[in-house]
């Protein structure tokens, strides 16, 4: 996810502004930066790196916490090559004791405008700590879903398969409907999620739901039940 981030000051942390700031009470000294290590020429590999390095030190704070976004749809084994950030949704109320966590690992920690996420770089790769997913807090409920699947040599919760499509749908608007992008992971993930639970969700959202009668369309899922009449 790509969003604007504040200039810190060099070796601290920004405060995040207005109410509800994930590091409004965190003071703590980022380590002295050092020389970038090299990266390997797979950007996948690069990204998969990074997400291990911090999902290592997650499991070893203790939070709850599950991978979210492409990355996770790869821990699934969903075909998709990885171009972007690696995401990790966590509930809101552990985002300080997350933060130190990576601070103290040598995890790059700022906090952007937006008070849904903080903002994370490591082995330069983006790194995002969400709060939210499409508007949504993150709950303990979806926490304790999450399955531990390896991502490359590190295990780690990955968001359900059910929540992982809920969480991509809801995102869809008028303004950001790619279908594309979507199809894949549907068509992968077809035997593992509750669709009916995902259409009683959002048979009142126009895109989600156009979305869900593609895949029947394209025979990716079974078309939903019409109650016929007097019946």
């Amino acid at each position: 996810m790509n969003h604007p981030q504040d200039t810190a000051r060099p070796g601290t942390l920004p405060r995040a502004s207005g109410p509800g700031g994930a590091l409004d009470a965190v003071a703590a000294v980022q380590p002295a930066a050092s020389a970038p290590e090299e990266l390997p020429q797979d950007h996948t590999q690069a990204i998969l790196q990074a997400t291990k390095q911090v999902g290592a030190l997650l499991k070893a704070s203790g939070y709850p916490f599950a991978l979210v976004g492409s990355v996770a749809a790869y821990a699934h084994g969903v075909p998709i090559r990885l171009q972007h950030d690696s995401d990790f949704c966590l509930r809101r109320e552990d985002a300080e004791g997350v933060v130190r966590t990576l601070v103290e690992g040598g995890i790059e920690v700022v906090s952007p405008p937006e008070d849904w996420l903080v903002k994370a770089r490591a082995g330069g790769e983006e790194i995002d700590l969400i709060f939210e997913l499409a508007h949504r807090p993150v709950t303990k409920e979806m926490l304790d879903r999450a399955e531990i699947l390896p991502v490359d040599s590190v295990h780690m919760p990955v968001l359900a398969p059910s929540d992982l499509l809920e969480s991509r749908l809801t995102a869809l608007s008028e303004h950001h409907c790619d279908f594309g992008a979507l199809l894949p992971i549907a068509r992968a993930l077809r035997e593992r999620v509750d669709w009916d639970r995902l259409r009683r969700e959002h048979s009142s959202s126009p895109m989600p739901d156009a979305f869900l009668y593609l895949l029947e369309r394209l025979d990716v899922i079974p078309p939903r039940e019409v109650p016929h009449e007097g019946t």
